[in-house]
């Protein structure tokens, strides 16, 4: 009951925000070219959906995003895992693993282009960079917080590196881990949306640069609000899932 509450005030919030859009947009006379009404964006919406604009561009958005995730999910726990195991290791590799990161993504987004060309699979992998390292860096800290009483008693039994790893250090950091997923989540949507600017025909961040480029504002704002929604109902899930395991 109280979830539902706290929803039902959060979504009057919302409510209330648009309404003061539209009215100021109404009061001051504002240019759809500088700011669109929440009804002028509505209207975007609809007619793309009733002439099946969205869906392609959504296809593509979904496919690199969930493709992306999956991706530096899996690269950054396995990651994780393995430095995690070898503290000689993580000294070696984690200047590299840093510097990997401070470099903007952006600026790879050419070469990208050069090496896997236009359309998806640049976008995928961009996306699954970007995911990467939350991963990475909540799976060490998910195996150091372990404590130190439970692994030497898994050691005074005999357990196997392999059996102390998967039985108590990886259930005993499973809210870090959860943590990092959701992180890469919604890192996967900017990544996904910011590659789509420069290497994809298809896909809503393609969208908002022809809306930028024909300058239909109400258009640019109705694939901002896409994202958006999609994102929030995605993180949703995720969290609803993660509470379910937890």
């Amino acid at each position: 009951m109280k979830r539902l509450f706290d929803a039902g005030i959060s979504l009057l919030l919302g409510l209330g925000l648009l309404l003061a859009w539209e009215l100021s947009t109404r009061w001051w006379q504002l240019s759809a070219l500088v700011l669109p009404a929440p009804s002028q964006v509505g209207r975007a919406l609809w007619q793309g959906f009733a002439t099946g604009y969205w869906w392609p561009h959504l296809g593509q958005t979904l496919a690199s995003v969930g493709l992306g995730l999956v991706l530096g999910a899996a690269l950054g726990f396995g990651s994780g895992l393995l430095l995690g195991q070898s503290r000689r290791l993580r000294r070696w590799l984690t200047p590299y693993l840093v510097l990997s990161q401070v470099t903007p993504k952006l600026a790879l987004a050419p070469l990208f282009i050069v090496w896997f060309g236009f359309g998806l699979l640049p976008t995928v992998v961009m996306t699954a960079l970007i995911c990467f390292f939350p991963l990475l860096e909540n799976t060490l800290g998910a195996l150091d917080q372990t404590d130190a009483r439970q692994l030497e008693l898994f050691r005074a039994l005999g357990a196997s590196r392999w059996q102390t790893l998967w039985r108590l250090q990886i259930p005993a950091g499973r809210h870090t881990l959860a943590a990092g997923l959701r992180v890469a989540l919604v890192l996967a949507w900017v990544g996904a949306v910011v590659s789509e600017f420069i290497s994809a025909s298809q896909g809503l961040g393609a969208v908002i640069i022809g809306a930028q480029g024909s300058m239909d504002t109400a258009l640019m704002f109705a694939a901002l609000a896409l994202i958006a929604a999609l994102g929030i109902s995605s993180y949703a899930l995720l969290g609803a899932l993660q509470r379910r395991w937890q």
